[in-house]
């Protein structure tokens, strides 16, 4: 995947104004602190530009596509403009759909629920459960962690050349950032490999999307998901846009009304049903239209900010993060690709001698800083990067592990375009002080989770 180097000024490259940036929050040691929200990669906070649009437009909200009222109309419009605006943020192909659904995972388990009878899938054990688990009813292979992109594209080509239909259909799926490395990987080429053995390619780009642009042109893919709660718009909405053939051959997602375009009643008692053709056939009940207005609104914004400036003072949070976690002894970085490997504003990293559990609700309790701990819906991967660093259990430990297995957890701090330098400057200082000083209070394991004893 090619990535823009276009050099910014990071002088007049701002954060861009989110809901939540002046929220105060109390710490166990006494006062407040204004929060440090360092879990984008979770869901980020909404765009002020996406809240200001959706409250300017919430009192003509109405029921889309079959209401003959004003307010019905003028609702119809902003959600197939809605649609529109999606596909041009994507540069999608002039025959693609784009359907709404409620998240990345609604997504490919849409697209799950369409492939052909007897397709193959193609899916690296280190994805999100989101874009791992949904092909259970299909004939699902899964890939070992690759370490290099090179390794990446490699075994997905031997992987197709050996499939035992190499004329039927067949889906790869693969991440275009990892949620937990925050890595990069090679989406370009690996499209290329499955379109050389006849077989799609879906990109789930629930981390990449935020952070840079995805063209669906560019890139080649067939199909991209994505949740609107990633992408500063959390209302409950995704996308999934793409090839339109597998979506209108197969039967709806949801049965229902808006799905059908035709109900008779047949003589035998039973009812006859003619499906839309369009994107609204697995659409069915009634919209979140304005989960669909927001993150329209939330890609128009960024588009208008250009995701080279995003890109440049992105890599400049990161380079901050890395640098100052590089002086803390015993933090170790999670990497599949290496250190030089281009990534997003997400990194995962252990503690020595400290349970992760424990690290993360610290620094929630005593510095304000909002980040995740645990397998981050990506257990495979954690395994293979925790393998060798088992945690054992201690006094305020991470969920329970799997029996027979010691637990695994790791911290994961991600941010955005709308983090401001003072957040990742107080996670880094935060960390150093926690290695070098120890937690200032007690904490007790609550219901699974690790909190402040009072």
């Amino acid at each position: 995947m090619s990535v823009s180097t276009a050099a910014v000024d990071q002088s007049v490259c701002a954060p861009l104004p989110v809901l939540g940036r002046d929220v105060t929050v109390p710490l166990v040691t006494g006062g407040e602190v204004t929060y440090a929200a360092l879990d984008y990669a979770a869901s980020a906070p909404a765009l002020q530009r996406v809240w200001d649009d959706v409250a300017a437009y919430a009192p003509y909200y109405g029921s889309v596509h079959r209401g003959a009222g004003y307010l019905s109309q003028l609702s119809t419009d902003l959600f197939e403009n809605a649609r529109v605006t999606v596909a041009e943020f994507l540069d999608c192909r002039d025959d693609d759909q784009v359907v709404f659904t409620r998240s990345t995972t609604d997504s490919l388990n849409l697209l799950a629920a369409t492939l052909p009878a007897d397709c193959q899938v193609f899916v690296f054990e280190t994805e999100h459960h989101a874009s791992l688990l949904p092909w259970q009813d299909a004939r699902v292979s899964y890939l070992d962690a690759p370490r290099t992109p090179r390794e990446a594209v490699a075994a997905l080509e031997r992987a197709l050349a050996g499939r035992r239909d190499p004329h039927g259909p067949a889906l790869v799926c693969v991440t275009g950032a990892s949620n937990v490395t925050g890595e990069l990987w090679p989406v370009r080429e690996l499209a290329a490999a499955a379109h050389a053995h006849g077989a799609r390619i879906v990109l789930d780009a629930a981390q990449l999307a935020p952070h840079h642009s995805v063209s669906v042109r560019d890139l080649d893919v067939d199909w991209v998901a994505f949740s609107g709660h990633k992408l500063y718009a959390p209302f409950g909405s995704g996308v999934l846009a793409g090839r339109s053939d597998w979506l209108r051959a197969a039967e709806p997602y949801l049965a229902g009304g808006g799905a059908s375009r035709k109900v008779a009643r047949r003589a035998d008692g039973g009812v006859d049903v003619e499906w839309h053709e369009s994107a609204a056939r697995h659409e069915a009940g009634s919209p979140n239209v304005i989960g669909a207005y927001s993150i329209a609104s939330a890609c128009k914004a960024l588009a208008e900010e250009g995701f080279d400036r995003i890109v440049a003072r992105e890599r400049h949070l990161i380079r901050t993060v890395r640098e100052g976690l590089a002086e803390v002894p015993g933090v170790r970085v999670l990497s599949l690709f290496g250190d030089d490997a281009p990534r997003v504003g997400v990194i995962s990293f252990v503690v020595e001698g400290w349970n992760s559990s424990h690290f993360a609700a610290a620094l929630s309790a005593e510095y304000g800083i909002g980040v995740r701990d645990g397998l981050f819906c990506a257990h495979p991967l954690l395994r293979t990067l925790l393998g060798s660093d088992p945690q054992t259990q201690g006094e305020c430990g991470a969920p329970e592990a799997a029996p027979g297995e010691k637990s695994l957890n790791a911290i994961r701090v991600s941010f955005g375009a709308g983090t401001p330098d003072e957040h990742v400057e107080r996670f880094v200082r935060a960390v150093r002080e926690l290695v070098r000083d120890g937690a200032q209070w007690r904490y007790r394991t609550e219901g699974g989770r690790c909190v402040p004893a009072v």
